[in-house]
């Protein structure tokens, strides 16, 4: 599995170099890849986005064909574009989402923070990774020829702009939490860059 890691960068460059890899990922041109970047502050609206979704932001908005409501990226985030072929892994979209969720539940353990994927399973509002009441990490994403595209948000760094005048995934601005503020801490982003790199190509192997 190919890492591609693009630092900090603007969310259609990032988009662009998905739609890129997803189309040499079906025709087998490259293999099965992890895009990692964070971006600079914008909202994206899934398939199942409203006007009520948007209650005060007036940054950059961009409407994307992945599933799920309106959330937010920026600078604090780890973002992870996994663009998977999932014909040989029994074209399993829900163990898909599900591998992402433990990829994730894994690299807190690692913390020593006990946390839970969709504490609701099947109801797609609640996809993501949860601490307790709070939301640590998004998930979204879209198919094509059963490759994916889209993926993760993990709240790494604390972000005053992170989720403010929206209602991130539905849920009100105060559900989402970060790493950092739990532990109290600065964490080192490449370091954990790596670790859930590594937590996400384990999990994707057992598909």
């Amino acid at each position: 599995m190919q890492v591609i890691n693009l630092n900090k960068t603007e969310y259609q460059n990032a988009y662009d170099i998905q739609l890129k890899t997803l189309n040499q990922v079906i025709s087998k041109e490259a293999d099965d890849t992890l895009i990692v970047c964070s971006h600079f502050p914008v909202v994206t609206l899934g398939k199942k986005s409203s006007p009520s979704d948007i209650c005060g932001w007036t940054g950059d908005t961009v409407h994307i064909e992945r599933g799920g409501k309106a959330t937010y990226h920026g600078p604090g985030q780890v973002v992870i574009y996994p663009i998977i072929n999932l014909k040989d892994k029994g074209q399993n979209i829900s163990g898909f989402l599900q591998a992402m969720e433990d990829a994730m539940i894994e690299c807190l353990k690692e913390f020593d923070i006990n946390a839970t994927g969709n504490p609701k399973r099947g109801e797609p509002d609640y996809t993501g990774v949860w601490i307790g009441s709070k939301k640590i990490a998004s998930i979204g994403v879209a198919v094509k020829r059963w490759v994916t595209y889209h993926g993760l948000a993990f709240n790494l760094e604390e972000d005053p702009m992170a989720f403010q005048g929206i209602n991130p995934c539905g849920f009100s601005t105060d559900t989402m939490t970060s790493l950092e503020k739990i532990c109290h801490k600065k964490i080192d982003r490449s370091d954990f860059e790596k670790l859930l790199c590594d937590k996400l190509e384990y999990q994707f192997s057992k598909l």
